[in-house]
């Protein structure tokens, strides 16, 4: 038998109070565990891989910045809030847990106490690491703001599978057709799978290139899947 305790906290008003806090930490640790996972990546290439090492980066990041900007255009969206929004993901990581200042205070080369000597050396030691870190989050931001621009049309496409797909339940509804839970299911899984896989490719690729490429493809699989999922919803609710 269930405590009174876990009831409490499984309620609907509980549950109701501590549901958006959940959400909250979730989101936050799965973008700190993007994060992290972007840096291992833009590492890794810069110092393995590329010849060009940080220079490469840079480049991805004017490249996805340009075409972040053309895609905010032609949609007659404001170019600002790409740069803005990759600015205020840099600014959450690096300046307001002071790297970015303290990394300003030691290239000013003034005398430093002897904690700030040894915290300075450990600093200039890491500075190309630091410095990746810090362009992969300008890029990571200006990647997160393209999916924003794009995530409206697999909204509207999701939304017309959706409604077909209710209509063909309705017409198997009212002929008898056979319902199967197995479809159902798997379609709404592989939905989900296809999005998070075609997101996290998308946010820690080491390459540029038109997320549009990748995103509509992925919506008109996602649409065959909505379809597919509400078509074999079950009948009686």
């Amino acid at each position: 038998m269930a405590s009174r305790n876990a009831s409490f906290h499984d309620g609907g008003f509980a549950g109701a109070l501590l549901a958006p806090l959940k959400l909250v930490v979730a989101l936050t640790l799965a973008f700190i565990g993007i994060l992290v996972v972007a840096w291992i990546v833009d590492w890794t290439f810069v110092f393995k891989v590329w010849p060009d090492g940080i220079d490469r980066l840079k480049s991805i990041l004017a490249e996805d910045l340009a075409r972040a900007h053309d895609l905010a255009t032609w949609q007659g969206g404001v170019p600002g809030a790409v740069t803005g929004t990759a600015n205020f993901l840099y600014g959450v990581v690096f300046r307001i847990t002071g790297i970015h200042d303290m990394g300003a205070r030691f290239a000013e080369g003034v005398a430093l106490s002897i904690p700030d000597t040894i915290v300075r050396n450990t600093y200039l030691a890491n500075i190309e690491a630091i410095e990746a870190a810090m362009i992969g989050t300008q890029l990571l931001g200006v990647r997160l703001a393209m999916l924003a621009m794009i995530a409206p049309l697999l909204l509207l496409i999701y939304v017309v599978a959706g409604a077909d797909g209710l209509t063909q339940r309705a017409i198997r509804r009212a002929s008898g057709g056979r319902e199967s839970a197995s479809l159902y299911h798997r379609a709404k899984h592989l939905q989900i799978v296809l999005v998070v896989m075609a997101g996290a490719v998308s946010l820690i690729q080491p390459v540029s290139i038109d997320l549009r490429l990748t995103w509509v493809p992925c919506a008109a699989l996602v649409g065959i899947l909505a379809r597919l999922q509400w078509a074999y919803y079950k009948k009686h609710l």
